[in-house]
């Protein structure tokens, strides 16, 4: 199999119920972080890697981001009469990151649906996954984290992080049945359990290269797998682990933030504020400040 990712499927066709009223009407991920919606970010980190091709999966209500990626003839006009070349090039920026091209889930009705409903647009190409919830922020991003240990190993590989016992009840943990380095062979995966119910500590995060094969089991059996007649992703990879497919984890390297929570959102608002020439100072004296105030 061809190990080059070129393709990319950013499934975003949610609710985004979490940040209710905010999301009632324009899609979760437009929510700015700073300036620029979450969404960008995502495209950003699959350019990164060399993706030259991306499939957004959206829903009802999500004409804003098609709009985001579009050009935009009368604001380039303007921006061209008032000379305002900076910010006409940040705008003709986004309309030229990738080929992006939409199609809609009409039903959610899983994550494995969404990946479904772009299976004839990928073929029979492995394809980078990315969820619009998380963002890594280090030397090197999450993608191309992933796509350099696909490259390598050739096979599905899902992004991990480790977390504290406390969490681990939180979220769906992958046990491994061999190890190297932040490499981990997948032996099983369970969903939210309690701390003593497994001695793994890594969380799977909304990061994957998925091969052919994953589109097959999601084909297959996806609808019998749950109780309530969703397709999930992960539910497909079980199933190939127990047929003895090879799937891998990666431990990811820099700081991850989950923007679909709020204060996960918050957090990475004040970090990536934090980081820019432009504001960075500012914000840190006023943090400086903030805190001074309840010492």
């Amino acid at each position: 199999m061809n190990h080059t990712v070129r393709k990319c499927i950013i499934p975003a066709a949610g609710f985004g119920t979490r940040f209710l009223p905010a999301t009632k009407a324009q899609p979760k991920e437009m929510l700015p972080i700073v300036d620029k919606p979450v969404i960008q970010y995502l495209v950003e980190e699959a350019v990164s890697a060399g993706i030259t091709d991306i499939m957004i999966v959206t829903g009802r209500g999500k004409q804003a981001i098609e709009n985001h990626f579009d050009a935009s003839f009368e604001l380039e006009k303007t921006l061209v009469e008032k000379w305002k070349t900076k910010e006409l090039a940040l705008v003709e920026t986004v309309s030229n990151l990738a080929r992006i091209a939409y199609v809609r889930q009409p039903v959610p009705r899983g994550d494995g649906d969404a990946l479904l409903r772009a299976r004839a647009w990928i073929g029979n190409e492995p394809c980078l996954v990315l969820f619009g919830d998380d963002l890594i922020r280090g030397e090197k991003s999450g993608a191309e984290q992933l796509v350099a240990a696909f490259s390598s190993e050739g096979a599905p590989i899902i992004a991990l992080e480790r977390v504290a016992d406390k969490r681990v009840s939180s979220y769906g943990i992958v046990e491994s049945s061999e190890s190297k380095w932040e490499l981990h062979r997948v032996s099983r995966f369970l969903e939210k359990p309690k701390p003593e119910e497994t001695p793994s500590r890594l969380w799977v995060i909304g990061k994957y290269i998925i091969t052919p094969e994953v589109f097959d089991y999601l084909e297959q059996w996806g609808w019998t797998a749950s109780k309530d007649g969703e397709i999930r992703l992960a539910d497909a990879f079980e199933r190939m682990v127990a047929d003895g497919w090879t799937i891998y984890g990666l431990e990811m390297s820099g700081d991850r933030y989950d923007t679909g929570d709020k204060f996960g959102f918050i957090k990475a608002t004040i970090d990536y504020a934090l980081a820019r020439d432009d504001l960075g100072d500012q914000v840190r004296d006023f943090l400086k400040k903030r805190v001074s105030t309840f010492e």
